[in-house]
């Protein structure tokens, strides 16, 4: 087991050092700091100062070598637009884009694997095909166009929720959460599910599938001739042998949550890195596109690699083969 973690440590070193280097690529052929960050009236000796103190002027394995030591220790310089360090910016925004993440998740698993469960044992069901008709919209239906309509049907025709912004919050030290309030909890109530949903169909899907194809199997038959009820070929055996999938898509999309929730921030101007990314490119602020590129491979190689010592764990084959390596 030791030996696994090391290997996808390394691994995910690897991984890291590639997006700093793909980071570090925006900063030298996105713009010039130096002509975003000072004005017209900037004279040719305060530019060339300014260059000096950015560390332009060094070699670029230099610049490199620092930009990576830099990003290790969450220090992405000033944001040329907003004169403010990027690293509080991403703090100050990192827990809405978190908290609406891990609510749409919740939602997801929640109402994913009952769905798929049922869709699985009772086939033919009015119920069942209604949740496929349901799953299929909500793979096809881009996200954007589901936010858009939840806001005009429950924020302005039936106005039980708001349409923007993430409501009254309270601060836990560093951390300011909205969970904690009445506005907070009717704001976050769209965004989450319009982020939820497709992930919700994933699971949903997924979980059909594979209860399906596990059902079928010999031991679930030789269970059900020894007389097993439904319920514990269903719940403890069938869906048991699920997890290993579901695990995996659970993980991957918690990270695609957090990458893709630009979109849905966008439509509910929901305060989180997302918003803040999309501001950042429309002007050219380099430091937080690049520190949110590589703030999102961070979560993507850390929940790859819960996923990949989860899968050791449930899985005793998986467990046997890493020892034996």
């Amino acid at each position: 087991m030791i030996s696994f973690i090391i290997k996808r440590l390394l691994q995910s070193m690897l991984v890291m050092l590639t997006v700093a280097f793909i980071s570090f690529g925006l900063f030298r052929f996105v713009g010039d700091p130096v002509s975003n960050m000072a004005g017209q009236d900037t004279s040719i000796e305060d530019r060339q100062e300014l260059r000096k103190s950015l560390g332009l002027d060094d070699p670029v394995y230099i610049q490199f070598f620092n930009f990576t030591i830099n990003a290790a220790q969450g220090k992405f310089g000033q944001s040329y637009m907003l004169r403010e360090p990027v690293r509080e910016l991403m703090a100050k925004r990192f827990p809405a884009t978190l908290e609406l993440a891990l609510v749409s998740s919740v939602i997801a698993m929640l109402l994913g694997v009952p769905m798929g469960v049922y869709t699985a044992i009772r086939r033919n069901t009015l119920l069942s095909k209604a949740f496929m008709t349901i799953s299929l919209m909500g793979v096809s239906l881009p996200t954007f166009l589901i936010g858009i309509l939840l806001i005009l049907l429950f924020g302005v025709t039936l106005r039980w929720l708001p349409t923007f912004g993430r409501g009254d919050v309270v601060q836990l030290g560093w951390w300011s959460t909205g969970l904690l309030t009445a506005s907070g909890l009717k704001a976050i109530i769209m965004p989450a599910i319009t982020l939820g949903i497709f992930q919700m169909t994933l699971i949903m899907r997924l979980v059909r599938a594979e209860m399906m194809e596990i059902l079928r199997t010999d031991y679930i038959k030789f269970g059900r001739a020894r007389g097993l009820s439904n319920r514990s070929l269903y719940f403890r055996h069938a869906l048991k042998n699920t997890l290993i999938p579901v695990i995996t898509i659970t993980g991957l999309q918690i990270g695609s949550i957090i990458a893709f929730a630009l979109i849905t921030e966008s439509v509910f101007q929901w305060p989180g890195m997302g918003l803040l990314f999309i501001q950042a490119v429309g002007n050219a602020d380099v430091p937080i596109m690049a520190a949110y590129l590589v703030l999102i491979a961070f979560i993507f190689v850390v929940i790859n690699l819960i996923v990949d010592v989860l899968y050791v764990i449930v899985d005793p084959r998986l467990r046997a083969s890493s020892e034996g390596d």
